[in-house]
């Protein structure tokens, strides 16, 4: 007996040293009886052209897409590795925060190298736009923390001195930027100041004897704050101060300064603190800045809005202070229009992982003895997911379409894009978040290992909610511009223009008492009953701030008062514009298959929109019975979208090696020969 034991541990013992195969199974144990993996493209049919959705869904530049997506599997440096048979590219998050930012720093180069830049601050006009957005969504799909990195040189250090700078400048910094001789950062949030930019604390005045400007930090919570390359890589920064000239604060105005000398050195005059490692983000060098009567060169005012002369005299073609504030505040959109756009493709990559592994993974039986049912063949998976899914289709084409005004703008469409970015930003990133956390549930506990990313993605992309302004800060903007709008329209008796609120010049929408299944997805209720939503809360929400301002009470604090009302109209207003999107994307398509599976997905999400929102109980726009009926028209929906999933993720366009193991075949990615 004891000679048999020792024989056996003698036999495990050499095949771990050997690494041999583990001894044959009893017969009884054969291995027809184990879960295999089964590719759900062997039983998963595309019902419509997938190539031909993706274009839809990217909206533009697919070429120049794919052309980056080679780039990065290409190199190692975006650290290849095989798992279960395919090749996969993404961070090693194991890796010290140090180690990330060098590692991002170094893919900043290579992508420098391969030309990835060219043209991003030099040349100008809508395709260049769409071109750089494209480029850097790509980016973003591979790693939050590089995207960010490039967001904060060209979108903010780079569009300031763009926009906010005149042509000194653009000669002077606009091609340096862009050949990264200049590495700049983007100095605007402070300890004690956020999305309240014209409360910012930090103080600049002019010395005529020197023709400089003096910087200062008069506080601690005047300290810039959060500030990305600032803690080690940046060269310069763009710092937002108060411009107090003869004793006059003149407002929030931009300066270029260098912090950094060629050698890497902080300049004299400033000191640079790191802001430590955080919860996601970590390849990017977030830093804190103190400026101790630092001098400029006049010439370092950004002088597209106002001027100081070398005698001291303060400029500016535009009289108002509220509207001069406005002026320097329009260019910086780009954030938001950015930021939205890649909480798509977060959300994106987070359902391509959860739903191909419920197209694979099985659990239970439903019958003794029968075969375990796939994931996704539960309601109550497909009630988890699928929604999610229409929701990231419909604010696809939002974000696309936001895209192409952006690009587009004019001085006349400034205003509606920061509304409507405003809205948008909070939205898709409040999606993205929510979507993430029910594909980490999804997976169950696979979601945990940072390798399948969906857990992972969470901490990269959580502070999308928070940077380029607070999400419910940025929805109150948005119910506020509605208010002045709609107050304009009935004090100059002029009809609506503008701003999506055309609808209500015509007679409000009458909703039918009954809803069959027809109605529910008609596209003509669907607008109504949004239609219906955003006007009546916006003619409450101004009725209650009138009221309140009758008794007295100022404008800011009956809009303060009526927070809840507020929020309600910016998501009512928000998710009307996502449904005209996608309405406007599927009338441009011939009929066929393609046009019918996206009706299926834009009514999935006009009403599971409805069935989400409270207001349309609350407020009595739909009654109890209709609520019911929206719901068992959601569970229908999701029976239809089903043997679509496949194709709807595959349509994203996304290559394999952006996804994760469990996408693919999660058995042999997690077999012994894999360790």
């Amino acid at each position: 007996m004891s000679e048999n034991r020792a024989l056996q541990r003698a036999h495990i013992l050499a095949n771990h040293i050997l690494r041999s195969s583990s001894p044959p199974l009893p017969s009884s144990l054969t291995r027809d009886v184990c879960l295999q993996y089964s590719p759900p493209e062997l039983n998963e049919s595309y019902g419509f052209d997938v190539k031909e959705m993706r274009r839809l869904l990217d909206g533009h530049n697919v070429e120049d897409r794919d052309w980056l997506y080679g780039l990065l599997m290409q190199s190692n440096l975006f650290n290849r590795k095989e798992r279960g048979g395919k090749v996969f590219v993404s961070p090693d998050y194991n890796q010290t925060m140090e180690q990330q930012r060098e590692i991002t720093m170094k893919r900043i180069w290579y992508l420098l190298e391969k030309g990835v830049y060219r043209g991003w601050l030099t040349d100008s006009g809508p395709d260049a736009e769409l071109k750089k957005l494209a480029l850097l969504e790509v980016c973003g799909i591979y790693d939050h923390s590089l995207s960010i990195k490039l967001g904060v040189h060209f979108f903010l250090w780079g569009n300031a001195v763009k926009f906010f700078g005149t042509r000194r400048h653009h000669e002077k910094w606009l091609k340096n930027t862009e050949d990264y001789v200049v590495k700049g950062c983007f100095a605007m949030t402070e300890l004690g100041h956020g999305s309240n930019v014209r409360g910012i604390e930090t103080v600049t005045t002019y010395d005529p004897r020197t023709g400089e400007f003096v910087i200062n930090t008069p506080c601690e919570s005047a300290q810039k704050y959060w500030i990305g390359g600032a803690a080690k890589h940046a060269t310069h920064t763009i710092v937002f101060s108060q411009l107090n000239i003869n004793g006059t604060n003149q407002g929030v105005h931009a300066f270029i300064a260098q912090i950094r000398d060629d050698d890497g050195n902080i300049c004299p005059n400033i000191r640079i603190a790191d802001c430590g490692h955080k919860i996601g983000l970590n390849g990017v060098d977030n830093g804190r800045i103190w400026f101790d009567n630092l001098r400029i060169p006049r010439e370092n005012l950004l002088n597209s809005v106002a001027d100081v002369s070398p005698e001291g005299e303060y400029v500016s073609a535009i009289k108002d202070p509220d509207q001069r504030f406005g002026a320097f505040m329009a260019p910086l959109t780009s954030g938001r229009v950015t930021i939205a756009s890649s909480a798509i493709y977060s959300a994106k990559v987070g359902l391509a992982i959860a739903l191909r592994y419920s197209l694979s993974r099985r659990a239970f039986s439903i019958k003794a003895n029968g075969p375990e049912v796939l994931l996704l063949d539960y309601p109550s998976h497909q009630r988890r997911l699928l929604p999610l899914l229409a929701k990231t289709y419909a604010m696809s084409c939002a974000a696309n379409d936001l895209k192409m005004i952006y690009v587009k703008r004019t001085p006349e469409t400034n205003k509606a894009i920061h509304v409507v970015s405003s809205g948008l930003k909070a939205v898709l990133t409040w999606h993205n978040m929510r979507t993430l956390q029910e594909c980490r549930e999804a997976v169950g506990g696979q979601g945990i290992k940072t390798e399948n990313l969906v857990g992972q993605l969470k901490g990269e992309f959580d502070v999308q909610t928070t940077f380029e302004g607070d999400n419910n800060v940025l929805m109150q903007q948005v119910s506020k511009a509605l208010f002045a709008e709609y107050v304009s329209c009935k004090k100059r008796n002029k009809p609506f223009k503008g701003l999506g609120l055309e609808h209500m010049n015509s007679p409000c929408p009458v909703l039918p008492t009954q809803l069959s299944s027809s109605t529910l997805r008609c596209s003509q209720f669907q607008k109504n009953v949004f239609c219906l939503r955003e006007r009546d809360l916006l003619e409450r929400f101004t009725s209650e701030v009138a009221q309140l301002q009758a008794k007295g009470e100022s404008r800011e604090s009956s809009f303060l008062v009526n927070h809840e009302l507020a929020e309600d109209l910016g998501r009512a207003f928000t998710e009307k514009a996502i449904l005209q999107t996608i309405l406007d994307a599927e009338a441009k398509l011939p009929a066929g298959s393609l046009k019918d599976v996206l009706g299926l997905v834009r009514s999935m999400y006009a009403l599971i929109s409805i069935e989400e929102d409270p207001s349309f109980l609350r407020y009595g726009y739909l009654s109890r019975d209709n609520v019911g009926d929206v719901r068992r028209e959601v569970s229908k929906l999701c029976g239809e979208i089903r043997p679509h999933a496949l194709a709807l993720v595959s349509s994203f366009g996304i290559p394999d090696a952006f996804l994760a193991p469990i996408a693919f075949n999660w058995v042999e990615a997690n077999a012994w020969s894999s360790v």
